[in-house]
């Protein structure tokens, strides 16, 4: 199966921690945004949006490492379009903050996890086992 890691670049270490963990399982990342620069032209901008709604479309699952930015949002918004699997980590339960939420976090197509990262991964692979 395949899968892509949303999130902010304040969030850079733990993404690139989900994504070799899950490919060391057998997953097949669709696209790594770490290892771009920051844009600083309209035309990468572009770009790398391009690249990031393909590859959030050529995904089986996408993982949602919070706290996230806009592009993270908008990349959950393709995926519920889609019909993917989400995982969405909220490592101090924020979801569950009804003044701070988003009404697309519940929808009974998004997982929510809490804990550590490790625990995010063995809820991942264990729901995925044998779709592989």
């Amino acid at each position: 199966m395949k899968f892509y890691v949303a999130s902010s670049f304040k969030n850079i270490d733990q993404v690139r921690y989900v994504s070799e963990k899950l490919k060391d399982k057998g997953f097949i990342h669709t696209y790594d945004w770490t290892q771009n620069e920051r844009a600083s032209t309209f035309e990468d901008l572009e770009e790398i949006g391009q690249k990031e709604k393909n590859a959030v479309i050529d995904a089986d699952f996408i993982v949602i490492l919070l706290p996230a930015g806009k592009g993270s949002h908008i990349e959950l918004g393709i995926a519920l379009g889609q019909g993917k699997m989400i995982y969405l980590y909220s490592p101090n339960e924020e979801v569950n903050n009804f003044a701070e939420t988003s009404t697309f976090y519940h929808l009974p197509e998004v997982e929510k996890c809490f804990g550590t990262i490790d625990e995010l991964i063995e809820v991942v692979t264990a729901k995925l086992k044998g779709k592989q």
